[in-house]
């Protein structure tokens, strides 16, 4: 048995059930960019939106069209643009877009027509300084924008930003920002139908924060976006399970080869790591490229299998285990999995629940 990737599509629609009704009313607005975070983007997508998201996000639009393509026909929105994005694919899939300067605005506009506007949402910089309107920027952007709507070129669907969750005092600060981008939006005559700010971290933990949707990302997942709690102690559950076996290479006494290396996705300088194996923890010796060292007791089966990480409710490391010990987040450690290894989409078999 070679790498195997295991998605609980179960687990992904427990998790917006939990995350729904934390911010209800705000809607939820489920990120599946980069592949939906390896979990893979087309099979994610159609869950959540019968687990109860109303709008999928996705990162640049080549993907956002792709899943119209696919014939995803709720609102779908991208955000990171540069000179060479297609703007005139964006219009016409009815692709939401994310606007953060006058030159996007432009092109979105000249992709656009009265038949077939391009629908924007403007980006105000709170803080994260990654992309969106300075302050000083703001009310020319929105003047601009509200021209181009009134010559029917463009909608404006939404105003938004992005939170650096750097601490609570910046989020805070942030948050006030925020709101004196929508004053002075409305008082320019500008009152969009989507106001979104938040992502997992604040829109788990800061009401004033989610305003009309929360755009949830890796907690959607099974992962927590904090320091100071789990998934599991948030009460979501791991969507994705990596699993192997017991390699037949010889190994030193005492240690099993298991037939996944850094190659498949087991961080390579994690310390003091762990895989399960038959139901046993076993420490991790040394990670090669397609074969991982462990140190198995002699009574585990050739026959077992081993979980690399997964739901950590049944006694196997987390996604977040690997990465308090490979020094990093939960999202790298499901993201960094490959798409070389073969992904098992096991279907939601029950409605999704809240608790």
């Amino acid at each position: 048995m070679s790498a195997l990737a295991i998605i609980d599509h179960a687990a992904l629609a427990h998790n917006v059930g939990v995350l729904s009704a934390r911010v209800a009313p705000a809607e939820v607005m489920l990120a599946v960019k980069a592949d939906a975070y390896g979990h893979g983007m087309h099979e994610i997508a159609s869950t959540a939106l019968a687990s109860g998201a109303s709008s999928l996000a996705v990162l640049e639009i080549p993907a956002a069209v792709a899943l119209r393509e696919s014939g995803v026909d709720c609102q779908l929105f991208a955000w990171l643009h540069g000179v060479g994005s297609d703007f005139e694919s964006a219009v016409s899939h009815r692709i939401d877009l994310g606007v953060s300067a006058l030159w996007q605005l432009e092109r979105i506009a000249r992709a656009s027509s009265r038949e077939t506007p391009g629908r924007v949402h403007l980006k105000i910089d709170t803080g994260l300084h990654r992309n969106g309107a300075l302050p000083e920027q703001w009310p020319e952007l929105v003047t601009a924008a509200r021209s181009l709507a009134e010559r029917g070129l463009v909608t404006i669907e939404g105003i938004w930003s992005h939170l650096a969750d750097a601490s609570p005092d910046d989020d805070a600060h942030a948050v006030d920002a925020y709101a004196a981008a929508l004053a002075i939006a409305d008082e320019l005559g500008v009152r969009p139908t989507m106001r979104h700010l938040a992502a997992s971290s604040a829109g788990w933990r800061e009401p004033r924060a989610r305003y009309d949707a929360v755009r949830f990302g890796i907690a959607a997942y099974g992962i927590s976006p904090f320091d100071d709690v789990t998934g599991q102690g948030m009460g979501l559950r791991a969507v994705m399970t990596l699993q192997c076996a017991v390699s037949t290479d010889e190994a030193p006494a005492g240690r099993r080869w298991i037939t996944a290396g850094y190659a498949d996705g087991v961080p390579l300088g994690a310390r003091d790591a762990e895989v399960s194996i038959g139901g046993e923890r076993c420490a991790v010796d040394s990670v090669e490229l397609a074969r991982t060292l462990t140190v198995v007791p002699d009574s585990i089966d050739d026959e077992a299998i081993v979980t690399v990480f997964g739901e950590p409710g049944t006694g196997v490391p987390s996604a977040e285990d690997w990465a308090r010990w490979s020094g990093t987040i939960g999202d790298e450690i499901v993201t960094g999995v490959p798409r070389r290894v073969e992904r098992r989409h096991d279907r939601v078999l029950s409605a999704p629940t809240t608790s």
